[in-house]
Parts: C-alpha cells; structure tokens; sequence
C-alpha cells in the first residue's frame, strides 16, 4: 500500500503559501490538479484502505442510499482566474481606455470647447488624462466582478493576496531608495532630451493631474493587474523566476510608448517592474507592492515639483 502524503488527500487543508525560495522554478502558487490525479492519489481508491478512514468518503447506512458516496474536493485554485482571463482583461482594458478617453472627449467638446474638432482637444493631456482615470475605474468594477462573481471569490482582496504588510514604513523607505537609486543610473543611460511623457508637464494644472495620477490611481490598477492577476497565473505556470521576469518585461512594455520604446529609460522602468514583482513573491503581497510603488512614483514627483518651484517653472524640466 502505498502511503499517501497530507498533501495528496482531497480536502485536507493545504498549508499556507511559502516564502518562495530563489533559484527554483517552483511556484508558490498551487498548480491545478485535474479530477483524474485527484481520484488517482485518493485514498479511497485503495483496496486496503477502509472507507471510514477516508475523509472523502460518506458512510451514512440510511436505506435506500449507498454505503459510500465520493465526495469531490472543493478547494479552489489559486488563483481562481486563468490565463484567457488575463487575455480577456487585457482586451478589456484596451476597450475601457477608449471608451473612458472617448466619453471624456465629448464632454469636453460638449461643455467646454465647443468650437475645436474633437482631433484637437483629444491633445490635450488633461482630456487623457480625465479618460484614462475613467478607464481605471471601469477596470477595477470588471476586475472585482471577475473575482467574485465569476470565480466565486466574495473577498477580493484575500484572492489577490492584498496582506497589507505591518512594516508600511519600510516600503514607503524602500521605495524612496529605488527611485533615487535608479534615477542617478538613468544618468549613464542615453536618454533622449524629449519624451512623449514630456508632453504632459507644459502647464502646471497638467503637470498637477498627472502628478497626482501617477501617486494614486496609476500604481494601485498596475500591481493589481501586473502583480495581482499576471503574476500568480505565470508563476503557477511556469515557475516564479520566470514568471517575474515575463511580468517584469510587460511592466516596462506598457510603458514604452510613453518612452518613445527607447532602451535606457525602458531599461529603468524594466528594473523597477523586476524589484516590484521580487517583492510580491517574496512577500505574497500585492498591497506591499503598491506601497513601493506608490512610493517610487511620489519620489519622482516631489523632486519634479521642487525643481520647477511648484510646477510654476516647468521649463526647468529640459535644462
């Protein structure tokens, strides 16, 4: 007979999610097993085990019902999304930029400029702006009904692993410590002078938005997505070294084009997605994550807002 480990009995509670070990490919997120493996490692499959042992196996000697039902195991995946779910969100995303852009377009030509064509004030970056939050809250109301509707999760945060961390100093301290760390590397890195994110900083009520973006909303929609959704599902996958790697290269791709796809500032952007995702896993938490972030972002917007005295000498940026 051969002896069955606590891991392999259906409906025995599984431990808590490991600190995942550097180096192996192991993920920290349990893999799915299919219904064969189940009944296959089952106790009750085996002729030499008892049926009243097995904690998978109903003994109830009423008339007219069996001596032993099998009990499925009910213990869901983690995380309960796939990867079409992924695709699916990121195509949604895509429609929820658009839609939140476009109707912020038309308000705006509405209320506001009534006399320009909508090409011209979908240039304005306050306009962007506007619809790219929108967009964010759009995202997150799918996000939440995906998780708890679809997948059958009511607490959306225990199934994205939020665990806000106790240590909320350390994070914001380490945040801090990476922006400045990353942005005196950028100084040996080719930077071209102008940037399509530059387009942002002409007039300090844009150079205000988008500040205020980037320290809130911003960060929070790409660790929920970024280390929240992608991460587990690749690391569940293909293990947690690559799995941050992939996640670390689509952070940074998300952001190209805002860097003109240039490598040195792409390059800079890659290390921090690399540090962000290292954190998740390391710390099974995504709330760590959006702390650093948040952390990162509001560094660079302090030191922009001291540099142009309050946002009033923007032309300071290209000197």
């Amino acid at each position: 007979m051969r002896v069955t480990s606590p891991e392999d009995v259906p409906g025995s509670p599984e431990p808590a999610d490991p600190a995942p070990m550097w180096g192996r490919t192991h993920s920290s997120v349990p893999a799915e097993q299919s219904s064969a493996e189940s009944r296959a490692d089952s106790p009750a499959d085996s002729p030499a085990d008892s049926p009243v042992d097995s904690p998978a196996i109903s003994t109830d000697p009423s008339p007219g019902f069996p001596l032993a039902i099998p009990v499925a195991d009910a213990t869901p995946s983690d995380p309960v999304w796939n990867g079409w779910d992924v695709l699916r969100l990121i195509f949604l995303t895509i429609v929820a930029l658009f839609v939140g852009v476009f109707t912020v377009l038309v308000l705006a030509h509405w209320a506001i400029y009534p006399h320009l064509r909508l090409g011209d004030i979908a240039r304005f970056p306050l306009v962007v702006i506007a619809g790219q939050s929108v967009a964010y809250v759009l995202i997150f109301a799918y996000m939440y009904v995906l998780v708890t509707r679809e997948r059958g999760r009511p607490d959306f945060l225990a199934a994205l692993h939020w665990n806000w961390p106790k240590n909320f100093a350390v994070y914001v301290l380490a945040g801090f410590i990476l922006s400045v760390a990353l942005q005196a590397v950028a100084h040996f890195l080719p930077i071209p002078k102008e940037l399509p994110i530059d387009s942002f900083f002409r007039t300090p009520a844009e150079a205000w938005a988008l500040g205020i973006l980037s320290i809130t909303l911003a960060p929070l929609m790409e660790e929920l997505f970024f280390r929240g959704f992608l991460y587990p599902v690749l690391a569940r996958r293909l293990g947690v070294t690559l799995a941050i790697f992939i996640t670390a290269l689509g952070f940074a791709a998300m952001h190209g084009a805002q860097l003109m796809f240039s490598w040195g500032p792409v390059l800079v952007i890659f290390l921090v997605g690399l540090v962000l995702t290292m954190v998740r896993a390391k710390t099974n938490s995504v709330a760590a994550g959006v702390i650093l972030h948040m952390a990162y972002n509001g560094t660079i917007t302090v030191a922009m807002f001291a540099a142009t005295d309050g946002f009033r000498h923007l032309e300071k940026l290209n000197q």
